[in-house]
């Protein structure tokens, strides 16, 4: 028999997000993130007919029961741990936009933000106050180690939010989304533990 070497343990244990209900976060811009409801159909539908939305995520929502079944998939995910995503709202009111994490690998504590605003919210430095916050979240509260933010190289937008935000760039990872006009290289961001 070989010694091999100890297996490490995971960095976030199995179950630790599933026996949490999903928070409200606030936000100093006084917007909040709360989980989703199916009374935000609405603005899934809306951000599915928005060209820039559809321009740099692959949101495929064309009406309400699709809005809805997303949304309860998105419940689903936070119980499986696969993810965790936020309504940019304001307090008792409709969605202006989606944050969260996706491909949340627990055991190895890592995990990818999305995030997007529909037109009437943009501009007012809502997706760096966001994307703030749910990293702290998934630092500090849920005990993830490493935290990545890719956009197209063409999505300038998202590039300003990654700095402000004070995610690294660490490259470019080359034709590594298919978007509807094609392959689109992807800027690299990241955020450790210890960067904030």
């Amino acid at each position: 028999m070989t010694n091999l070497p100890p297996v490490p343990a995971p960095v976030v244990p199995e179950g630790e997000m599933a026996r949490r209900a999903q928070p409200v976060l606030g936000l100093p811009c006084g917007l909040e993130l709360r989980p989703w409801e199916l009374s935000d159909a609405d603005a899934l539908v809306a951000a599915g007919q928005d060209p820039a939305i559809r321009l740099w995520n692959r949101l495929g929502v064309e009406a309400t029961d699709q809005a809805r079944k997303r949304i309860e998939a998105m419940r689903e995910r936070w119980r499986a741990e696969l993810s965790a995503m936020w309504a940019i709202a304001r307090p008792g009111g409709e969605a202006v936009g989606l944050i969260g994490w996706g491909d949340i690998d627990l055991r190895n504590g890592g995990a990818e933000i999305v995030y997007w605003i529909l037109p009437p919210a943009r501009g007012g430095g809502i997706a760096v106050e966001a994307v703030e916050r749910v990293s702290r979240w998934a630092l500090d509260d849920l005990g993830l180690h490493r935290l990545r933010l890719c956009h197209s190289v063409a999505n300038q937008a998202s590039c300003r939010v990654a700095t402000k935000a004070g995610y690294a760039l660490e490259g470019t990872l080359r034709s590594a989304l298919l978007h509807a006009d094609g392959w689109h290289d992807e800027h690299l961001h990241a955020l450790v533990q210890g960067d904030i």
